[in-house]
């Protein structure tokens, strides 16, 4: 962990003002990535790889995103030229077609999945699901390489992405019923959990998702 080889990957954090950037540039500094926090497009258009992070409600992260104008450049970089995205906890949720907290409200729509409120029928089980959780993985997705089944990572949420697809949900964790902690679709990839509170296993996830970076750029 933290190989310096990785530093040549500049990585665009993007800052459309819903919390923890600063936290996820860190975690990726310490591994040696490049990061510039942004919300510039021509920030975007150089970086090798883009994140979304965010905490906070859906609808103020939409509202946020077309402020920035992020949309149009987004669509252009990842959808387009397919460059390694990763979103994390909101950024992950603003994947899906829409999401029903607080109202019905559209997200990015790059997924075919819904955001719904977390159920879990046990009065034992708090909601929002906080803390540490173990997920089962698909080992074959890249961003968990070298990543022990069952590993426990950070989560913090109230709502969880449900994927019409399956082949999308690359790790699940129990929390009364199957959250989906990962997604895949082709260069996408997104995590519900925190990855930069996530320890060992969180900084390994991160250090992957580079390393897919830089393959795409060999």
């Amino acid at each position: 962990m933290g190989s310096k080889t990785l530093g040549s990957q500049k990585i665009a954090v993007i800052d459309y003002q819903m919390g923890n950037v600063h936290s996820v540039a860190k975690a990726f500094k310490l591994i040696g990535g490049d990061v510039v926090i942004s919300n510039k497009k021509e920030v975007i258009e150089r970086a090798d790889c883009v994140v979304l992070p965010g905490v906070g409600a859906f609808a103020d992260g939409m509202k946020n995103i077309k402020k920035f104008g992020l949309i149009k450049i987004l669509e252009e970089e990842i959808l387009k030229k397919r460059k390694p995205f990763l979103g994390i906890c909101l950024g992950m949720q603003l994947l899906a077609k829409e999401s029903d907290e607080f109202g019905l409200h559209k997200g990015l729509g790059w997924l075919d999945a819904s955001v719904k409120m977390i159920k879990t029928g046990d009065t034992n089980l708090k909601v929002p699901h906080v803390g540490w959780n173990n997920i089962k993985m698909n080992i074959k997705c890249p961003l968990f390489k070298e990543i022990r089944q069952n590993s426990e990572f950070y989560f913090v949420h109230s709502f969880h992405v449900v994927c019409k697809l399956t082949q999308n949900v690359m790790a699940v964790c129990d929390y009364g019923i199957k959250l989906t902690a990962a997604i895949q679709k082709n260069n996408i990839f997104a995590v519900q959990f925190h990855p930069e509170k996530s320890q060992t296993a969180g900084l390994r996830v991160l250090e992957n998702f580079l390393n897919l970076s830089k393959k795409e750029h060999a």
